[in-house]
């Protein structure tokens, strides 16, 4: 099987088009057309981790951080950083990084993390990318109607609000005087006739634009319908990095804390508040580094947030909101290992794929708690 193909399906669920400006995501080292037969899933690529993809035989690897966040400058191999970029190589693994994109993704990691904290009636908490929507119109003959308009929706086509496969037509009459080599069934060359033509119409996100007009030209006589594309303004879904949910039962920013020590399997955390028995039960979450952003999970409403990486002097404009922060670290995102490994079993079975999925074992937190 082709990494591209999981690649493909994978995008679907995250598409890059939803990632970050200038966050390096997608393809990190390899080929998407090269053959694969195991799969490794991490949420770092690090030397530790490609020793342990050769060790169990894996010719892939899917993170969640992108292994180059900044170019090589020399490939002098005395640079563990090189040498596993040559180990990498060496062995013919691929690696592949979805990130921002997978932040933001409706059902992807923040989801993951509200999840595991017992999170309901979840919302966006900081608004990401607006993926961008195209109205496509395409001209055919009537007979080629349903094959079509079946061909644009099987491909993500035509999904409003709380429809799917919505989609307008209108007949006409296209006037046009066939010329030399033109298809002799269209009238003789120089003479004036027309046809009678439908118009169908529908919107198209940006990810599914290619595998839309793909669709259509697979389905229709000759590959070659006309097709129109005017981009829409103000349209299309809003992705949002991190969420806002509640709580079950009310709790105090100390039992709080406790709570995510044991979802997230960490022997310590840094807790920043002025009132440890301060109640609280609508909770905002962002794996990562999201301290920057708790004055939006404040004033959205949110009595505590929990994120990784809360710098000092962020830390005191905490204390001066009165606003609990709970910071379990940045490796929570770890999360992402067996939801991945779930996610990729789920589209196994259903496309019956054949290759191995397994999680990496290790853990790449660089911190030690004592």
């Amino acid at each position: 099987m082709k990494i591209r193909t999981l690649i493909e399906r994978f995008e679907r669920f995250a598409p890059q088009t939803i990632a970050e400006p200038k966050d390096p995501v997608g393809l990190q080292l390899g080929s998407l057309d090269a053959d694969f037969h195991k799969v490794l899933v991490s949420l770092d690529v690090r030397p530790e981790v490609v020793d342990e993809a050769v060790a169990v035989g894996a010719d892939f690897i899917f993170a969640h951080h992108p292994m180059m966040f900044h170019p090589a400058r020399n490939l002098d191999l005395s640079d563990p950083q090189n040498q596993m970029y040559a180990t990498l190589l060496q062995h013919h693994i691929t690696v592949y990084a979805a990130h921002t994109n997978l932040d933001s993704a409706n059902g992807g990691m923040n989801d993951w993390l509200a999840s595991a904290l017992g999170l309901s009636n979840t919302i966006g908490m900081v608004d990401g990318v607006r993926e961008t929507t195209y109205l496509l119109t395409t001209h055919i003959q009537s007979v080629y109607a349903d094959a079509v308009r079946l061909a644009m929706v099987g491909a993500g086509a035509g999904n409003i609000d709380h429809f799917s496969g919505a989609s307008f037509e209108w007949s006409g009459t296209t006037w046009f005087t066939p010329l030399q080599g033109a298809d002799p069934k269209l009238g003789a060359v120089g003479e004036r006739n027309h046809q009678e033509e439908l118009s169908l119409q529908t919107q198209v996100p940006a990810s599914k634009l290619q595998a839309v007009i793909q669709a259509i030209t697979e389905v229709y006589p000759g590959g070659q319908p006309a097709i129109e594309l005017t981009q829409l303004a103000n349209s299309g879904q809003q992705f949002a990095m991190g969420r806002i949910g509640d709580l079950p039962n009310t709790m105090t920013v100390r039992e709080f804390a406790e709570h995510c020590k044991q979802v997230f399997h960490v022997k310590g955390l840094r807790v920043v508040a002025d009132d440890m028995n301060k109640p609280v039960q609508r909770i905002a979450v962002l794996g990562g580094d999201g301290g920057k952003f708790f004055k939006i999970a404040q004033r959205k409403g949110a009595d505590a947030y929990v994120t990784g990486d809360v710098y000092y002097h962020t830390g005191h404009d905490m204390i001066a909101a009165h606003f609990p922060v709970i910071d379990p670290g940045h490796h929570i995102e770890s999360i992402c290992k067996p939801q991945l490994t779930a996610l990729f079993q789920q589209w196994q079975k259903q496309n019956d794929w054949q290759f191995e999925i397994q999680p990496s074992t290790l853990n790449t937190d660089p911190f030690t708690f004592i």
